[in-house]
């Protein structure tokens, strides 16, 4: 019945769904004889009460030209599953009273349905019994949650709400789905036409605020991203390639005059474009690439070129397919000086979309994750192109072919242009944490309505509650809330941030908090995948595709793991004037003594009778956090003054402490967490404020947890009392767990981004 199969809107129609439990009994139990076919045709043509739509469908159900698809009688079985959930045994197990029930009580269908059943000699009560058999569970409500999840995603959501609505409007609009299970190249043209429809509804032109839009600053650019996030994640990508990282680089690095002229053909979608940053010899280390731009004096143009097969430009979205141009990161030489690694535009693709004279473009292939991006390798064979193609905001070639700069300092002027690449670490941290959310939202649905196994003659339990399920379940929903305020907190501080230092410090925030909720989305995704189990891996229920997409986000935009020593980096730079002095560490120590001692004061963690109340003390929880990290901030800088001391290069001796700076970089952005989580639950107000509390005290003890050898280590958790922290976690988990479903009914994510079955009580493939 292959392209003739009834719609899911026909097989749902009343009259149709009446003769579904039957039909699939009958082509169930074997093939239909012709004469049997005959027959049923026969009895639908004498029900006048048919209408004539319900008619053709049930005709082409029991066409014996075309049997239906196992695919078309797995959608049968699923619809009649939804449509009887809620009934009760005498009509579930019966199925002529189940036909009566779905037609919603017509009582023409229950004397029709016996004549075709007699005929067939089906047994109503034993075919019902067999097909919607089993102790029915009861149906359980979930209690009425303490608080109103519309007034909680007002706390998630403070700001930018005219876009957010905008952009779940886009996200709802069917048009704009991708389909699953496309080639590689149907899937990159089916993200093109989405990414070219974001443009014409003019979410690409918020990326340049002042050039293609009145806003003042990226926030409403950001908030877009972060919501593309609950969608298709090729999408996000191809549309953060195309409007954050090629345009951007042109806002960020370019001249008003070279914004005026590519911007808004950029966020029209007229003109695609790449960022090629990336070589395969140099990824992290941008310092270090290969391909060379040298400015030709006589021609006045300036001339790119990959001199070996280990500076080709890898892994550039865009390149494989769709990409007109690119702005190609490079060595720049002007009249035989270098002046260190530069942005140039230059053309890839003519208008029938061949490779342009001296570029050779590859394809990356099929990947794990995101096959609707069309990343590609881009090879450049003394490629010349005008001189105004040099993004001029920080340097420029001259009339004269001189190289001129406002920053003389060479490194000063990289960091100034590395410096662009925030606003995209913190955009790739809110997808991961969105993608998060789909997933949390997903398996806490599941959770609610999937039971296994209980007591002899009893209803089997629900997921949710079994405390093991609600222990891997319910700190990954806590944290999705937690890296949801540490991203907002670093949007803020971006988009307000003024002098240098600031900026300089935003970016090292920015660094640990990308590294955070990435890290975050490997994880819970992780979690909701076993707690799904077989569900869980199914494509159409959208775990696993978010696994795979997601996969990459932690090590692209900068691997989590150089990005935490950026922040180690940061938290060290105190203490760079202070390395070789002595004295600096008796007051360190002095220091951390004193915290040590505040900390076992104050912990109830070191005391004979902890309370509940003690371990969930705001106070006491962050001064656990601000204990640890200190301490390893301290410890850090301890251990690269004594290699120093001893003739050690500082980068070797940075390097050689690397896992200790990794650590210590993880205990700082947990406690910049914490603080933006408490942040945020003091804005809120209650009942609000109170969930809120519920899931920052989940998930800071968790935390502590997860590190309890550290803090028995250094003095300040008893063995003998840990367990206390271990029963209050499990304690808040189950708390946390009555209202779940409305805590990720707060993430406000629209149905048709979820798209998993089971997140709406069916169950994908059966």
């Amino acid at each position: 019945m292959t392209g003739l199969e009834p719609s899911a809107e026909e097989l749902d129609a009343p009259h149709v769904r009446a003769f579904l439990p039957m039909i699939y009994v009958a082509w169930a139990d074997g093939e239909l004889t012709a004469q049997e076919l005959l027959m049923i045709r026969e009895q639908l043509a004498g029900m006048p009460w048919l209408d004539r739509r319900a008619r053709e469908t049930l005709r082409r159900l029991v066409d014996p030209d075309a049997p239906p698809s196992a695919e078309l009688l797995a959608r049968v079985l699923r619809t009649v599953r939804l449509a009887a959930k809620n009934l009760d045994d005498e009509r579930r197990l019966h199925l002529g009273r189940l036909g009566v029930a779905l037609s919603k009580g017509d009582p023409n269908v229950e004397d029709a349905l016996a004549v075709v059943m007699d005929a067939l000699s089906i047994d109503a009560a034993e075919a019902g019994q067999a097909l919607l058999g089993g102790h029915p569970a009861p149906q359980t409500a979930a209690p009425t949650p303490s608080f109103d999840p519309e007034a909680l995603r007002a706390e998630l959501e403070p700001r930018a709400r005219e876009v957010r609505a905008r952009a779940r409007a886009f996200l709802e609009n069917h048009e704009n789905r991708i389909e699953r299970d496309q080639s590689k190249e149907d899937a990159r043209e089916a993200v093109k036409r989405v990414v070219q429809r974001l443009a014409e509804e003019g979410f690409g032109a918020l990326a340049y605020p002042g050039v293609t839009t009145d806003a003042t600053d990226l926030e409403e650019f950001m908030t877009v991203f972060e919501m593309l996030g609950f969608g298709d994640l090729s999408v996000l990508v191809k549309y953060g390639v195309q409007f954050g990282l090629f345009g951007g680089s042109i806002f960020f690095l370019g001249t008003q005059a070279q914004r005026d002229r590519w911007l808004p053909q950029i966020a029209s979608g007229e003109l695609l474009g790449c960022f090629a940053m990336t070589e395969l010899g140099h990824g992290s280390d941008v310092m270090g690439l290969r391909t060379t731009a040298t400015y030709d004096r006589e021609s006045d143009r300036i001339v790119l070129h990959t001199p070996d097969e280990g500076a080709r430009k890898e892994w550039i979205g865009g390149a494989a397919a769709h990409a007109q141009m690119a702005t190609v990161f490079a060595q720049l030489e002007v009249g035989g000086e270098e002046h260190g690694v530069h942005a140039v535009l230059v053309p890839l693709r003519d208008d029938d979309g061949r490779p342009r004279p001296g570029v050779r473009l590859g394809d990356c292939g099929h990947k794990l994750g995101l096959n609707g991006v069309d990343n590609g390798r881009i090879w450049l064979d003394t490629v010349s192109v005008p001189r105004d193609h040099l993004l001029g905001r920080f340097a420029a070639i001259t009339d004269a072919g001189r190289y001129e700069s406002p920053i003389p300092s060479p490194n000063r002027r990289f960091f100034t242009m590395l410096g662009t690449l925030v606003a995209g670490r913190i955009c790739v941290g809110s997808g991961g944490v969105s993608a998060a959310k789909v997933g949390v939202t997903i398996a806490t649905r599941y959770a609610f309505h999937r039971r296994q196994f209980g007591a002899p003659g009893e209803p089997e339990m629900r997921l949710i509650d079994y405390p093991a399920h609600q222990r891997r379940l319910m700190p990954a929903l806590a944290q999705s809330y937690a890296a949801a305020f540490a991203i907002e907190h670093v949007r803020r501080s971006y988009l307000t941030a003024e002098d240098e230092d600031t900026k300089r410090s935003v970016e090292a925030l920015a660094a640990g908090v990308k590294a955070f909720t990435t890290d975050h989305a490997t994880y819970a995704l992780q979690q909701c995948r076993e707690c799904c189990g077989g569900q869980g891996y199914l494509s159409a229920n959208r775990i696993g595709p978010l696994k795979s997409d997601t996969d990459v986000f932690t090590t692209f935009e900068g691997d989590n793991t150089v990005l935490l020593q950026l922040t180690a980096k940061a938290l060290l730079t105190d203490f760079r004037k202070q390395l070789s002095d002595d004295r600096v560490f008796g007051v360190l120590r002095y220091v951390g003594e004193k915290l040590a001692r505040a900390a076992r004061e104050t912990n109830p963690v070191t005391k004979r009778l902890g309370s509940t109340e003690h371990l969930r003390d705001r106070d006491t929880l962050r001064g656990l956090f601000e204990f640890r990290e200190k301490t390893l901030v301290e410890a850090g800088a301890r251990r690269i003054q004594r290699r120093i001391k001893r003739g050690m290069a500082p980068h070797q001796a940075f390097t050689a402490i690397q896992v200790h700076l990794i650590d210590m970089a993880r205990a700082h952005i947990e406690r910049v967490v914490f603080d933006a989580f408490v942040a945020a639950t003091e804005r809120a107000e209650e009942p609000e404020r109170g969930a809120l509390d519920r899931l920052l005290v989940l998930w800071a003890l968790w935390r502590l947890e997860s590190d309890l050898g550290w803090f028995m280590e250094n003095g300040v958790a008893e063995p003998s009392r840990a367990g206390g922290i271990r029963r209050e976690v499990q304690s808040l988990c189950d708390e946390v767990a009555l209202s779940a479903q409305a805590y990720v009914d707060a993430f406000g994510i629209p149905e048709a981004s979820l798209a998993a079955p089971i997140a709406f009580g069916g169950a994908a493939g059966v």
